[in-house]
This record gives C-alpha cells, structure tokens and sequence, in this order.
C-alpha cells in the first residue's frame, strides 16, 4: 500500500515535469536540450533531479521506505517457497541497481548533453513559474514526509487492513467448520445401514 502511494507522488511529479520541459523545449527527445536547460532553467532542474533521486529510493524518501517495507516483508514472509524467495530477491536487487543507472542518465541526457544551437535559437527557455513550484512542492513535501515519518500513510490504512484480515480468518473459520461438518455428515451417511425395500 505505501509503495503505490508512493509511486503515485513520484509518478506524478516526474510526469508533471516532463511536460512543463515539453512546454519549454517542443521536443521529448532528451539530448536535444543540452547544458542550456540547467543554465536557463535551474529550478526545473533542481526539482527535476529532487524527483528523479525520490524515483530512485534515495533514503529520507518515500520511494526508500516503500521499497524497503516491501523487501522486507517479501524475504520474511512464510508464503513462499526459499528457492522462489531467492530468485525474486535477486531481481529486486537487479532492479535497485539499474533504477538509477537509467534515471541519472536521463538526467545527464536532458540537462547535461551537447549544447543544442537550433533550440537556443528557436525556443525562449524560461525557468519555472510559480504554479509549477507550488505543484511540485505539494508532490515533494509528502514524498519527504513519508520518507521520515512512514507512519503518515501507514496509520491511516492499519486499522483498515486489521478489520478486512480479521473478517478473513473468520470467514475461513467458518468454511474449515462448513467443510468438516459436511465431512462427517458424509461419513455418517455412508456407514449408516441400508433400509430394507420390504419395509
């Protein structure tokens, strides 16, 4: 539950960034904005790089306590077999090194590229207005939160999640008795003497 919430926050400010970048530039290629795009907009770059680092679980994040709760949680639990355990760990540990491999060099690729003439000549590149910053740091300050106080989110779906897990386990209760119920009534039927057809 934290790392969909989480997802969402970093998902959402990284999209939100890339199409205020698109205003700007008119291109979604990332080398065609070159250095010009952290000299001239330098709070778009600060913000983007704050969310590229929160999307690659940088600790004091929520991305890090999400990922953190799920690994845990995946190698501790008695749900699955070890040897599926190990394989899944392994691609999770996979995946935390390649997140931000591919992430800072999208980052090097769209503010630190070769200088591009035909978009300082065609596009007028201006920095973040004040919308865009009031957007980002409504993404930015739960993302942070979350990071250092995790409790934020998890309190909130606790008492929801201890009610629906309780139900479960009356409910299976409930189906065991059913079904051992059912059981002995089938046994009893079975040993019960046959009645007579002359009766």
């Amino acid at each position: 539950m934290l790392q969909m919430v989480s997802h969402g926050l970093i998902g959402a400010s990284l999209f939100f960034l890339v199409g205020a970048t698109y205003d700007r530039t008119h291109t979604l290629i990332p080398g065609r904005n070159g250095r010009r795009g952290q000299k001239k907009m330098p709070k778009i770059f600060a913000m983007f790089t704050a969310c590229s680092l929160a999307s690659l679980a940088l600790p004091g994040m929520s991305g890090f306590v999400a990922e953190l709760m799920v690994f845990v949680g995946f190698a501790t639990s008695d749900a699955y077999d070890q040897t599926f355990k190990i394989i899944v760990i392994t691609l999770m540990a996979v995946g935390v090194i390649l997140t931000p491999i591919y992430l800072l060099s999208m980052l090097r690729e769209i503010f630190y590229g070769p200088e591009n003439q035909e978009l300082v000549e065609h596009e007028v590149l201006v920095d973040a207005e004040p919308r865009e910053v009031f957007i980002i740091a409504s993404l930015l300050i739960p993302i942070i939160g979350i990071g250092f106080y995790p409790k934020l989110i998890t309190q909130m779906y606790d008492s929801t999640t201890e009610q629906v897990t309780a139900q479960l386990q009356e409910s299976f209760a409930i189906a065991a008795a059913e079904k051992e119920t059912a059981t002995l009534s089938k046994q009893a039927l079975l040993k019960a003497p046959e009645i007579s057809s002359n009766l």
